[in-house]
């Protein structure tokens, strides 16, 4: 069987990326062209120019290039969707196409969502139309996270006691470290959270806020303790650290991708070339790509190094396909999203959060609004 395949939100491809856009859709359209299964058949985005380049890039019929999603869902009725708009923008997006046209499966950007009803709302309406929602927390793929889990449940360092977080922020760059959290403690449910928070510079990234700094401490139905701090100064200097009974595992440090201590002495292990983020040589990769766009018809998409993100739509089709749970489905982020949100109720309501979260809003943005924090450019 062949999908077809629609992306949302193309963007554009900038030559230095950043907070004001990443060329995600372009990523996803490389995961999906390395599929024989998957034909890129439609695309959409609000700015004419952007989605025009991104057909031309992807070979994509001029009659299929679209600034409205929803007429683009109408004509096209794709059976993937991929949705690569700011979060502020996933759960409309996300729930026009549950509701308007898409058959099978919708494969969405991190972070979810910037309202814990919205996120909610977003699963619901993806399993009553029976489609298959995933979310785009393509680090389980990387070797450092999934050898790390390897040597876990090896025991090599003993059961897993705490896991420790050290990021840019909760939100936008820890969602993948609390999906990793799920992944470390095979979803277990988390029980409470406490956190405060540090706002004095507005920090909004893809459109949605982010604390400067954050230290936050939770616990996991199964016993496990948690810890995170993040932003300048943090007191976790790697990205992540599963502390077992006997040994550590440090993920992300400055020392290596991985490396174990037990026994009293500490090894690093091979990742083979792969970083947290992906394989060392995106650089070159880039510039591959950048040929490929200048000479249409060129496609370097089959034989350049796989990336963490062809991994994570990779696994999405195949459980299409299969009809498995897959890794990355809705269930797993919300429980990612659902610690992020506790640790910013937990600093406005300045004291501990049980689970499940009971609210519908964003803490964070909330408080800016009202006035509770004030980042410097809001003064």
């Amino acid at each position: 069987m062949t999908y077809t395949v629609a992306v949302i939100g193309t963007g554009e491809d900038p030559d230095d990326p950043d907070t004001d856009g990443f060329a995600m859709a372009y990523r996803h359209a490389g995961a999906y062209s390395r599929l024989d299964s998957c034909e890129l058949t439609a695309c959409a985005d609000i700015i004419p120019e952007n989605a025009k380049q991104f057909a031309q890039r992807w070979g994509i019929p001029e009659d299929n290039v679209y600034t409205d999603s929803q007429k683009m869902l109408d004509a096209i009725e794709p059976d993937i969707v991929s949705v690569c708009v700011p979060p502020h923008v996933h759960a409309p997006v996300v729930l026009d196409c549950a509701e308007n046209g898409v058959m099978d499966a919708i494969h969405c950007e991190k972070p979810m969502a910037t309202r814990w009803e919205d996120c909610r709302e977003m699963a619901s309406a993806c399993k009553r139309a029976g489609i298959q929602l995933t979310f785009n927390h393509q680090r389980r793929f990387g070797k450092p996270f999934g050898k790390a889990k390897t040597v876990l449940e090896s025991g090599e360092v003993g059961p897993l006691e705490r896991i420790e977080l050290g990021g840019k922020n909760l939100f936008d760059y820890g969602s993948h470290l609390f999906d990793l959290c799920g992944f470390f403690t095979d979803q277990a449910m988390a029980k409470w959270v406490m956190a405060g928070i540090e706002y004095s510079e507005e920090n909004v990234q893809f459109g949605a806020h982010n604390e400067n700094q954050a230290i936050a401490q939770w616990k996991y139905t199964n016993g496990v303790n948690g810890l995170a701090s993040t932003g300048d100064g943090g007191i976790i200097d790697c990205q992540m650290r599963l502390l077992g009974k006997d040994g550590v595992i440090e993920i992300g440090g400055d020392q290596a991708p991985l490396r174990v201590r037990s026994r009293g002495s500490w090894r690093t292990v091979d990742t083979g070339g792969e970083g947290i983020h992906g394989p060392r040589n995106t650089i070159i990769d880039a510039a591959k790509q950048k040929l490929s766009t200048r000479l249409p018809g060129v496609s370097v998409e089959k034989t350049r190094p796989e990336t963490f993100v062809d991994r994570a739509i990779a696994d999405s089709v195949d459980a299409l396909d299969s009809g498995r749970q897959p890794e990355l489905g809705a269930d797993n982020a919300l429980q990612a999203t659902e610690l992020i949100f506790g640790c910013w109720e937990s600093a406005r309501q300045r004291g501990r959060i049980d689970f499940p979260l009971e609210i519908a809003d964003n803490p964070l943005e909330a408080m800016v609004e009202n006035g509770d924090l004030l980042p410097a450019s809001s003064n």
